[in-house]
């Protein structure tokens, strides 16, 4: 057993490796027998679990505040002189477990990810992955930075989010423009990080023995249980069943409108002329209702989030110099999550907040499994923990339930959840159809006039019902404004797939609400500790790819906008 290993994370804070190494050198030289497999597991376990701690806390403070030099510093630092230093001996110790042949309780899944991992591993890639970390900080200060002059203020691109709510469509074009070309404005420097990126990520793939990296994508993310040709399956799915639902939307709301074409600014407001949702008028609004409305849902999910509130444990509001974008990450050593988020007052800011609450309250759940390695588990179905949860928690939206909205509203506000899933699955389609062919291309991709190209290509078969005639120089930018394109290639999918797994989740709620939410708390509580399809399956849901899947799918979020417009 390890003998003072720290146990908060400000006490290694300023540590470097020569204070860690230690202890990595215990758990390396250490007998592993099956009378000392727990404890070494155990102390495997606590010994990551302070790594990845430190590497999210460093990883937040650098996301709240852009500008903040030494939080810049520190987590630099971290990725370049300490995380590749555990890497090596995480090889080494994983590597230890495998040759063992000893196998802890519930950990057959566990064990088949470690050794894919020991698999793929190579030393020189280290420092090639810092390199590719840094250019996603990068990338982060160029979107973070990103700013508009509006109204005789400087407005965040994500505070503009409200101006495409109102009625008045010649400032919603005004505002659209502008931001449009503030985002052209870093074109060349978004094309320089995008040909390092590629660079990186070709010498990353081909020093792993793989000769594409989408191959290597695939087994760095554990993806045992689907192919990309499954992913490119769902794609082809999409067009023929939801791409045509999405066109029945926008031609509705054109018609609602009034307009002889719907253009790019007009997507967002009210087709019947109503004026915007505001759900809440702070953040602390927003955080108060979710956390009733929560309790509604369950009182121990309640009680989750109410200990977020209590420590802090969320940042919700936009601000300049903020990083763009919404996430939950854990701090295992504490055993709590962290929500950040880029909250305007919009409605969309209340899905995000349900969303990223859903990632949250799987964490406390698989927190309660022993080893860190257990806790792992599949963004596949992650993100349905955090998709179920809005659609789970959207019943109680009216404010007599404790929630934001009086009256129609509510219904209004779960008509546009709805409708913009519908409208998700073919944008997914467009980056995941992207992706694919940027990594099976790689030369080709690396020139991003060429990427400008295969999107604009792609958004064309996806896309419908949106007239861009003389915009079309705009719409090949917006790859550039997808972070996961840049930062996290191939996590795009995931979502597509969770969305479907979530609305059957749904569905399984509209029958039995009880029933439905002890089988998603089942599923949560695995972790990682079983296949991706038996996840699912525990969820009350399957793992699917197919036109018919999508079909009800579809079929059961357009029967129940007609029953909420009534």
């Amino acid at each position: 057993m390890f003998k003072n290993f720290p146990t908060r994370y400000a006490d290694v804070l300023d540590w470097e490796w020569a204070q860690f190494d230690p202890y990595a050198h215990d758990l390396l030289e250490r007998d592993l027998t099956p009378e000392t497999l727990h404890d070494w597991m155990r102390d495997y376990s606590n010994f990551s679990s302070m790594i990845f701690e430190l590497r999210s806390r460093l990883h937040v403070a650098s996301t709240v505040n852009t500008t903040d030099e030494e939080a810049d510093r520190r987590f630099k630092n971290f990725m370049a002189r300490i995380f590749p230093e555990y890497q090596k001996v995480a090889f080494l110790t994983d590597k230890k477990l495998l040759e063992s042949g000893l196998q802890p309780e519930n950990f057959a899944v566990p064990l088949r990810n470690i050794r894919a991992g020991v698999e793929l591993f190579r030393e020189e890639n280290l420092p090639l992955q810092v390199q590719e970390s840094e250019l996603g900080t990068a990338y982060n200060k160029i979107i973070g930075a990103q700013s508009v002059e509006w109204d005789g203020q400087e407005k965040t691109l994500s505070q503009m989010g409200p101006i495409f709510l109102e009625g008045d469509r010649d400032r919603r074009e005004q505002a659209w423009r502008l931001i449009e070309e503030r985002r052209l404005a870093d074109q060349d420097a978004l094309n320089d990080l995008w040909r390092q990126f590629m660079g990186l990520r070709k010498t990353i793939a081909h020093n792993a023995g793989y000769q594409t990296y989408r191959e290597y994508a695939w087994r760095d993310r554990k993806r045992f249980d689907y192919t990309p040709e499954d992913a490119i399956a769902f794609t082809n799915a999409i067009e023929e069943t939801v791409v045509p639902a999405a066109a029945r939307l926008r031609e509705k709301q054109r018609v609602q409108l009034g307009y002889a074409a719907l253009r790019p600014w007009d997507t967002e407001v009210d087709p019947l002329g109503r004026e915007p949702l505001h759900p809440f008028v702070s953040v602390a609004v927003l955080a108060e209702k979710a956390e009733t409305i929560f309790n509604r849902v369950d009182p121990e999910l309640g009680g989750y989030f109410a200990t977020m509130r209590r420590e802090n444990l969320l940042d919700l509001d936009n601000r300049k110099g903020k990083a763009p974008g919404g996430y939950c990450t854990s701090f295992p050593v504490e055993g709590r999550p962290f929500i950040f988020q880029n909250a305007v007052g919009l409605q969309g800011d209340v899905r995000t907040l349900l969303h990223e609450s859903g990632h949250a309250f799987h964490n406390f759940e698989r927190q309660k499994l022993p080893y860190l390695q257990q806790r792992f588990s599949p963004m596949e179905f992650n993100e349905v923990a955090s998709m179920a949860m809005e659609l789970i928690a959207s019943p109680y939206l009216e404010a007599s339930d404790g929630g934001y909205y009086v009256g129609p509203d509510a219904n209004r506000a779960r008509i546009e959840h709805l409708e913009n899933i519908i409208h998700f699955w073919p944008y997914m389609a467009v980056v995941v159809a992207f992706q694919h062919w940027i990594y099976t291309h790689h030369d080709t991709a690396t020139d991003p006039e060429k990427c400008d190209e295969k999107w604009t290509e792609l958004w064309g078969r996806f896309m419908k019902g949106v007239d861009y005639s003389g915009l079309e120089q705009y719409i090949p930018n917006r790859w550039r404004r997808q972070l996961h394109i840049f930062r996290l290639p191939f996590y795009y999918v995931e979502y597509g797939l969770a969305q479907l797994g979530a609305v059957q989740v749904w569905g399984n709620a509209l029958q039995d609400p009880a029933r439905a939410l002890t089988q998603y708390r089942q599923a949560l509580a695995l972790g990682g500790t079983v296949t991706l399809p038996e996840l699912y399956q525990t969820a009350g849901a399957k793992l699917a790819f197919d036109v018919a899947t999508l079909g009800e799918a579809v079929q059961l979020i357009e029967t129940t906008v007609d029953s909420l417009a009534v």
